[in-house]
């Protein structure tokens, strides 16, 4: 029987003493039968995304509908400031988003990137999957692909990342003509440049295997920028025999190790997803020689039900969530260094 709404809360409320009990998947590993959601991000962001994405998944027993319905829900929120409307802008103050997604039954692809001025990028990207018989679309083209299949275009820059793209501005030199407020100074934080990313992954009752990866980029990039959430094979990866992964994090290295779809061949070897997100995650160690002054997290679910999480860094969003017929569960990601 599928959970329903009040039984998510419920869980949710469990999630909570799970946390508090300090268990994390590596120490306590488990297994979930599918129908399962995965999420990159913890308990209150998880229930935002989980939730409505297992509602539509009850509602329409598509689980390709149930994970564009949870990434949707990031996309759409003016208060992430990582994904979507809200998203913080490249260095000219434009929001550009990049997204991709995988339909597991059928191996096919479709991706967006530096798309401007519509909100939900991963339904664009879905579209490219369905309706073209390409798979990336950028700039753009990907802009006039979506205003011809009805999407409104907006302004996706609020004034919360307006003003904290202002405050970037201002402070990043002290020999350029832009000043600050008179009660601002050239602090550290002004030069803290946040990454940020989700990843929604499902497996249906059938076993079989989607995924989304949706996010804003990287904050004050170099207009044109593209990480690796546009990537398949990077921010994302799926394999209808094995399972999935994405990544959020600095996309470079993702992108310069294939991370998400390394993530995935270690499973298809027959590593527990928690196991293979470490390892690709130590390969990234391995070319930058022992030296990351960065963050990059995998999460992973294959289809057993077992979900993987870890990240370089014990900072930014520290935990993935999942739900199935059992409830929420937030997990700890696990550290490597």
């Amino acid at each position: 029987m599928m959970t329903s709404r009040r039984d998510f809360f419920k869980g949710a409320a469990g999630a909570v003493l799970l946390l508090n009990g300090k268990k994390t998947l590596s120490a306590d590993p488990v297994a979930v039968a599918a129908p399962i959601i995965v999420c990159s991000r913890g308990t209150e962001w998880g229930e935002k995304v989980l939730g409505p994405a297992w509602n539509t998944w009850e509602k329409t027993g598509s689980m390709m509908d149930a994970v564009e319905r949870g990434a949707n829900i990031a996309e759409l929120d003016p208060e992430d400031s990582s994904v979507g409307y809200g998203g913080l802008p490249n260095e000219e103050g434009v929001v550009s988003l990049d997204s991709c997604v995988m339909h597991g039954p059928t191996h096919n692809c479709g991706a967006v990137a530096a798309l401007e001025k519509i909100k939900r990028a991963c339904s664009v990207a879905r579209l490219v999957m369905e309706r073209t018989d390409h798979m990336l679309l950028v700039g753009d083209g990907a802009r006039r692909f979506a205003v011809a299949h009805g999407f409104v275009e907006e302004n996706l820059l609020t004034d919360k990342a307006r003003l904290n793209w202002l405050k970037w501005k201002e402070n990043l030199s002290e020999n350029d003509d832009w000043l600050p407020p008179k009660d601002d100074d050239y602090s550290h934080e002004a030069y803290q440049r946040p990454t940020g990313t989700i990843n929604v992954l499902g497996i249906d009752a059938g076993g079989d295997v989607f995924g989304i990866t949706t996010t804003s980029g990287l904050a004050f990039k170099i207009p044109g920028r593209v990480g690796d959430s546009p990537i398949i094979g990077a921010g994302l990866y799926l394999d209808n025999r094995v399972g999935a992964a994405g990544a959020t994090g600095r996309g470079e290295e993702v992108i310069r190790t294939c991370g998400s779809f390394l993530t995935v061949e270690l499973m298809r070897q027959g590593m527990h997803p928690q196991k293979a997100c470490e390892e690709a995650l130590k390969r990234i160690i391995a070319i930058n020689k022992g030296s990351v002054d960065f963050n990059v997290k995998y999460i992973a679910v294959d289809k057993k039900g077992r979900v993987g999480c870890a990240q370089l860094k014990p900072y930014g969003e520290t935990h993935c969530s999942f739900i199935s017929d059992t409830g929420f569960r937030a997990i700890k990601a696990q550290v490597v260094s």
